[in-house]
C-alpha cells in the first residue's frame, strides 16, 4: 500500500503521480477493474445500492452503451422506480465528461483511500456513490426545471395515498408551486415539455396528462378569460386531482392492447365521483375545487357565463381533457395530430364554437409547443414558441425538405408565407429523437431564422 505518512515534496508528488494514474485507469475500464473500455464516453459504473432515493442526482445516469436513463437533478422516489429506470440494461453509468467535478470528487475519495493505507487493488476499484458525487456539486443552483422530475413527483402525489396522507396537501400545494413558477417564467416551455412528454409517455401517463391540462387551463384562466388569481389557483389544483380516483387504472389502460373490460369501463364512469371523495378524506374541503372534480366529465355545451365559478372551471378541465387526451399515446393506438386535437377541443357537443375550448386554443394555439409540422417549403418541425396569433407560431426545424434530419435547428417564423405551416405531422412520420433540454433552450428568448 501507498503510505499516508510522506508529508514531503517526494510523496505530494508520489501521491498526485498515483491519483492521475488511477484516474486513467478508472475512466478507461469504466469504474471497475478490467471491463472493456467504451469509446464514445467516460462511462464510469455506480452501483445500484449507492444511488440515494429521494435526493436529485447529482449527475446523469446512462445504461452501459450511454443512453440517457435519467437526467441530473432527477429525484428517483424508491427502489421500484429505479429498477423501471434500469429496464434490462446491465447497470448504472454516469459520464464524467459532462462534468469536471467528478474527478476532483474522484481525487478526494482516492486521498482518503491512500491515507487510510488501502490496498493498490482496492483503490483502483474505488467508484463513487451519488450521495458522494452530490457533495462536490457546486453552490450555483441551476434555475431551470427538470420536468421528468416534476413527473416523478405527479406520479408519487396522485398513487402514494396510503402513506404520510396528512402530507398530501402540502406536497400538493409545492407542485402547483412548481408548475405555477414555470408558467410565469416560460409558458412556452412548460407547455412544449408537457405536450413533448405526453406524447410519448405511457409508464408516468396520468401524472403527465394532469399537470398539461393544469397548465393548459391556468393560461386561459389567465391570459384569455381574465379569470382571478384564486379561480386559476383553483382550477389548477381541480386539474391536477381530477383523475385521482383512477391513477392506477389510467396508466393501465394507456398501456393496455384490448379495449376496457365493463368493469374497467364501470371504474372509468366512477371515478369523478371517487376523485371527489378521496380529495375529502386527505383532507381537502374547498367546494368549488370538490364540484368542479366532480363534474370535470360533464359534456353540457353552452355559454361560460350561465354557469357558476366552479361549472365554468368543469368545463374548462373538461375541454383541456379532451385535447390532451388525443394526443395522449396509447398501445393500442398512435396518438393524434395537433389539429385534431384542435377540432375536438374548439367544437362543442352541438358542433359549435365552445367558449371553454375557444379560450385554450387561444391560449396554447391551434399548434401548441410540442407540435410536429410540415411547412410550405417541405422542412418539417417541432413547434417551440406560440406566435402573435394562434396560426403562426415559432418553429424548430427538425428534418430538411429532402427529409434528412438537421445538424442544427433553426428556428422558422411561420407569419412567413413562404414558410407557412401547411398542416400536422405524426410522430411517427417524424423518425427524429427529440433531445428535450436542447430545444427547451429554444423556447424562450428572440425568436429568428439563425441557428441556435
Amino acid at each position: 500500500p501507498v503510505k499516508a505518512g510522506n508529508r514531503g515534496r517526494s510523496g505530494l508528488a508520489s501521491w498526485f503521480s498515483f491519483a492521475r494514474r488511477s484516474l486513467k485507469l478508472h475512466n478507461w475500464t469504466s469504474g471497475t477493474y478490467g471491463q472493456p473500455f467504451l469509446e464514445t464516453m467516460n462511462l464510469v459504473r455506480v452501483t445500484h445500492e449507492s444511488i440515494v432515493i429521494g435526493q436529485p442526482l447529482p449527475f446523469a445516469l446512462r445504461d452501459e452503451t450511454g443512453v440517457l436513463l435519467a437526467r441530473k437533478g432527477f429525484v428517483i422516489g424508491s427502489r421500484d422506480d429505479l429498477e423501471v429506470l434500469r429496464g434490462r440494461g446491465l447497470g448504472f453509468f454516469v459520464d464524467v465528461s459532462e462534468s469536471e467535478r467528478h474527478q476532483k470528487a474522484f481525487v478526494g475519495k482516492l486521498y482518503e483511500l491512500v491515507r487510510e493505507e488501502r490496498p493498490l487493488g482496492k483503490i483502483a476499484q474505488a467508484q463513487l456513490t451519488t450521495r458522494e458525487l452530490s457533495t462536490s456539486r457546486d453552490d450555483t443552483l441551476d434555475d431551470t426545471p427538470n420536468w421528468l422530475d416534476l413527473q416523478v413527483q405527479g406520479n408519487r402525489l396522485l398513487r402514494d395515498l396510503h402513506a404520510e396522507r396528512e402530507s398530501f396537501p402540502d406536497d400538493l400545494e409545492r407542485l402547483q408551486a412548481q408548475l405555477r413558477r414555470q408558467i410565469r417564467r416560460n409558458p412556452d416551455g412548460a407547455l412544449f415539455a408537457l405536450f413533448h412528454l405526453a406524447a410519448g409517455e405511457i409508464h408516468y401517463y396520468s401524472a403527465t396528462h394532469a399537470m398539461l391540462v393544469a397548465v393548459m387551463c391556468s393560461l386561459a384562466a389567465k391570459d384569455v378569460l381574465g379569470w382571478p388569481e384564486q379561480r386559476e389557483e383553483t382550477v389548477c389544483k381541480a386539474a391536477l386531482t381530477m383523475n385521482i380516483g383512477m391513477t392506477g387504472l389510467q396508466d393501465l389502460l394507456a398501456s393496455q392492447v384490448d379495449a376496457p373490460s365493463t368493469t374497467q369501463r364501470q371504474l372509468i364512469e366512477a371515478h369523478p365521483a371517487r376523485s371527489t371523495a378521496l380529495l375529502k378524506q386527505l383532507g381537502l374541503h374547498d367546494p368549488q375545487w370538490l364540484e368542479a372534480v366532480r363534474d370535470h366529465h360533464l359534456t353540457l355545451p353552452g355559454a361560460l357565463s350561465t354557469r357558476t365559478p366552479a361549472q365554468q372551471m368543469a368545463r374548462l378541465i373538461q375541454r383541456a381533457d379532451t385535447f390532451a387526451a388525443h394526443l395522449a399515446p396509447r398501445t393500442s393506438r398512435r396518438p393524434g395530430t395537433a389539429s385534431m386535437a384542435m377540432q375536438a377541443c374548439y367544437f362543442d357537443e352541438n358542433r359549435e364554437i365552445d367558449e371553454a375550448g375557444a379560450a385554450l386554443i387561444k391560449a396554447v394555439g391551434v399548434y401548441s409547443p410540442g407540435s410536429l409540422v410540415r411547412l410550405a417549403n417541405h422542412e418539417i418541425g417541432i413547434v417551440v414558441r406560440r406566435g402573435a396569433n394562434t396560426t403562426t407560431p415559432r418553429v424548430a426545424t427538425l428534418l430538411n425538405r429532402n427529409g434528412i434530419a438537421t445538424a442544427e435547428h433553426m428556428v422558422r417564423d411561420t407569419s412567413q408565407r413562404e414558410l407557412r405551416i401547411t398542416g400536422s405531422v405524426a410522430a411517427h412520420e417524424c423518425k427524429v429523437q427529440i433531445n428535450l433540454d436542447r430545444l427547451l433552450a429554444l423556447t424562450g428568448g428572440p425568436a429568428s431564422g439563425r441557428p441556435w
